[in-house]
């Protein structure tokens, strides 16, 4: 963890939340969130009511999870001399290697948010206020919502839901895997706040866990992330397709269908491919990293 890309994640690697210390980072959300609020606010008063619609996301996203991370760190320095700790981002891949590793999630990634519309698409017609919001992430400034979409979202929902919650519960509360997984990624269904987004990110939340879990490797759920939302983002500057409610809207009949049965069968294959990466911890893939005292002893 010497290099130049792992700096800034190290700094949390001792600060390891049980369940308790999820809902504190939930809290401090919330007060991130208020402050983006603020800050949304302030640049509609200043610069007006466009600007804020085409800049406001990339000013309140990343200053909503200024709070946790701060609170993360400083709980971590604290800890981080008498207290081992976990790293965030871990590279066990054998037997299959990073590439494969990196293809394979990819594939199971858009595969899952494939079929996982279909269940979404079970609820009730989504309303028209939050329709709008949604599509102004994915159809507005194609350069800005790649910041704000496919760049800060899986930096920061990835450090949070997989790095801090998940990483906790499996280490920290020896959590059962499949229990923590589940957890974490009804973690991740709450932060997008509404359920049209949570159904979808919860079951593509469980494959991020378990991709996770098995190789402790941020860099992959961050890339998982990465691969779902700019997939979406493309899709919205598409016109045959940007208008679209679901799939089933542009692919009709029997060809549907198969492509989710196909898809299903996609994400089972992924998932039990990547069962053969070699478990080195029980808890999960997270290598351990000792205290600065013993560092230094060292």
């Amino acid at each position: 963890m010497r290099r130049g890309n792992y700096k800034f994640l190290q700094k949390f690697s001792w600060y390891v939340p049980g369940v308790g210390g999820m809902f504190g980072l939930l809290a401090w959300l919330l007060v991130g969130a208020l402050l983006g609020g603020i800050a949304m606010l302030i640049l509609q008063a200043t610069a007006g009511q466009e600007a804020a619609a085409e800049y406001g996301n990339l000013l309140s996203y990343p200053i909503m999870f200024i709070p946790p991370m701060l609170y993360a760190s400083a709980r971590s320095s604290v800890m981080a001399m008498d207290n081992g700790g976990y790293k965030l981002d871990s590279n066990h891949f054998f037997p299959l290697g990073g590439l494969i590793c990196s293809m394979l999630v990819v594939l199971g990634t858009l595969a899952t948010a494939f079929w996982a519309e279909l269940v979404g698409s079970l609820l009730p017609e989504m309303p028209s206020v939050l329709k709008e919001a949604l599509e102004g992430l994915t159809s507005g400034n194609i350069l800005l919502n790649f910041i704000a979409v496919s760049l800060f979202a899986p930096f920061f929902e990835e450090w949070l839901c997989r790095g801090m919650v998940l990483r906790g519960l499996l280490t920290r509360t020896r959590m059962k895997p499949f229990w923590a997984i589940l957890v974490s990624a009804v973690f991740f269904a709450i932060i997008h706040m509404n359920p049209w987004q949570a159904i979808p990110a919860f079951i593509l939340g469980c494959l991020f866990g378990y991709v996770y879990y098995k190789t402790g490797s941020l860099k992959l759920t961050m890339l998982m992330h990465f691969t779902n939302n700019t997939f979406a983002l493309i899709c919205g500057h598409i016109d045959a397709i940007k208008d679209m409610e679901t799939w089933h809207d542009v692919i009709t009949g029997p060809s549907y269908w198969i492509l989710i049965a196909a898809s299903v069968l996609i994400t089972v294959l992924v998932a039990l491919t990547l069962s053969r990466v070699r478990l080195e911890h029980p808890e999960g893939n997270m290598d351990p990293v000792p205290s600065i005292f013993e560092s230094n002893e060292v």
